[in-house]
């Protein structure tokens, strides 16, 4: 649920900081997988260089526990003109994103 939670987070951000020729966006690629419990592909591009890709699989913690453990990246073209990729998981340590852009503590 934590997980969830962070990604519409991430989303309504986004949607509301982003410029309005941004607004206007439409997709121009999807793919979805939809496995049911055991996980989940999907992918699509916009005509704004968006572009996301991710794949869930259920994992077994030992026992009865058990959790989708998500990978993923999405790339987008900055105001500067450079385009940035956060590669991220979600798993057991919970949402850990990767860039080059992003400050490490």
């Amino acid at each position: 649920m934590k997980f969830a939670l962070v990604i519409v987070i991430v989303f309504a951000a986004t949607a509301f900081a982003a410029p309005l020729e941004d607004r206007d966006a439409h997709i121009v690629q999807y793919e979805n997988d939809n496995q049911g419990t055991d996980g989940y592909n999907f992918k699509y591009d916009t005509s704004n260089g968006i572009q996301r890709i991710e794949q869930a699989q259920l994992k077994n913690f030992g026992g009865d526990i058990n959790a989708l453990v998500v990978r993923g990246s999405y790339s987008y073209l900055g105001a500067d003109g450079q385009t940035y990729t956060v590669n991220y998981i979600a798993d057991e340590n919970g949402f850990q994103p990767e860039a080059p852009h992003i400050p490490r503590l």
